[in-house]
């Protein structure tokens, strides 16, 4: 749900040189008619943005930046104190879960359509980890409905539903603390928010709304608040089950029709965070780093659905990823939740493992392909 389909890289370039674009995201200003009387020229159209660049929430400022996947950054549209995660529609519009409320941007033209404010109260606005705020997000694959969870500093978390048409909040739903993800069923029929701070996944129905509680401690729950040893980001396999990466050493398999939690061994032995699906079912997960200097370095590993792995090494924290539309690249951000964070991305070839790094907007978490 985090990203749209994209084309290959050797076309981006050349499709972005003749995409008019400015520095703005702004259209540039129509021709001023000639005095001789002939006919002045048309207005150039407003930007337009090639099918394949990133676009990455700007974690440590308050705008999101579109980036060119071979040149790096090329626009920025601003959206609202720290943005987290972002999900972007067949549409083209992109929703961005910031402390201030969900933003709205038209990928297409690069401009802003507003932002949403959240109905549960989160207390002042402010930055950092423990923000107060919208986190992880998510689409309903319809596209009718965003699911943004809403971190409540100190407190249990909410995930709020806002229809696209409106643009309105027209639910919340209490789920477990700092709702780092958010994702949907596909077939749209449940979404599920990892609560980081209550060890679980929270379930809930769209029909009906109706949440369940869902733990997900294959460490336990020793430590409370005060463990490294939590969930942080899902995905959900095709066959409906979410898969939890813990630590490089545990990966947690929630079936939650049942609840049951089965744990398959992982290899990368490093604190992880993000995590995606290539097309094949292939799992990327993001690797930041030791947290308490006894596990291994950043790094991105890369899960057959059979279960065999390659840990590519990374130069540096990171945070989240996102998978081209082929399967054949990567696109790791350098944002990071804690200490450590750097302002870009790592572009990994999954079937060579070279990867080169790339600037990229201020602190980039969430990132999407459009």
């Amino acid at each position: 749900m985090r990203a749209r389909a994209h084309a290959a890289l050797g076309a981006v370039a050349g499709v972005l040189l003749t995409a008019g674009c400015t520095t703005t995201g702004t259209a540039e200003p129509a021709a001023t008619a000639q005095r001789s009387g002939t006919a002045a020229p048309s207005a150039p159209a407003p930007a337009r943005t090639a099918q394949g660049t990133l676009l990455v929430a700007d974690f440590g400022s308050d705008t999101v930046t579109f980036i060119d996947p071979v040149r790096g950054p090329l626009d920025s549209v601003e959206v609202g104190t720290a943005p987290y995660g972002l999900v972007v529609g067949a549409d083209g519009r992109a929703w961005v879960a910031t402390a201030e409320g969900v933003a709205v941007v038209d990928t297409a033209s690069r401009e802003s359509l507003g932002r949403i404010p959240y109905a549960t109260r989160t207390g002042p606005v402010t930055t950092g980890e423990y923000r107060g705020g919208g986190m992880g997000i998510a689409l309903a694959p319809d596209g009718t409905r965003v699911y943004v969870g809403v971190n409540v500093p100190g407190a249990a978390g909410t995930l709020e539903v806002i229809d696209t048409a409106t643009r309105k909040v027209t639910d919340t739903v209490p789920v477990g603390r700092r709702p780092f993800d958010v994702d949907v069923a596909r077939d749209g029929s449940e979404v599920y928010a990892t609560g980081h701070d209550s060890y679980d996944v929270t379930a809930v129905r769209t029909g009906t709304l109706t949440p369940r509680r869902l733990e997900v401690a294959p460490y336990g729950t020793e430590g409370g608040l005060g463990s490294w040893l939590k969930p942080h980001y899902a995905v959900v396999r095709a066959d409906g089950k979410l898969l939890l990466p813990f630590e490089g050493e545990r990966l947690a398999v929630l079936d939650p029709r049942s609840g049951r939690v089965d744990v398959e061994r992982m290899t990368a032995d490093t604190h992880q965070h993000g995590a995606a699906l290539t097309p094949d079912g292939t799992l990327l997960v993001v690797g930041t780093g030791p947290i308490d200097g006894s596990d291994a370095g950043p790094s991105l590993t890369v899960r057959a659905p059979g279960g065999q792995e390659r840990v590519l090494p990374l130069d540096g924290p990171h945070e989240d990823v996102a998978v081209s539309e082929d399967g054949g690249t990567a696109y790791v951000g350098g944002g990071f939740t804690r200490e450590g964070f750097w302002d870009g991305i790592t572009v990994v070839d999954l079937d060579s493992g070279a990867t080169r790094r790339l600037p990229a907007g201020v602190r980039p978490l969430g990132i999407a392909v459009l």
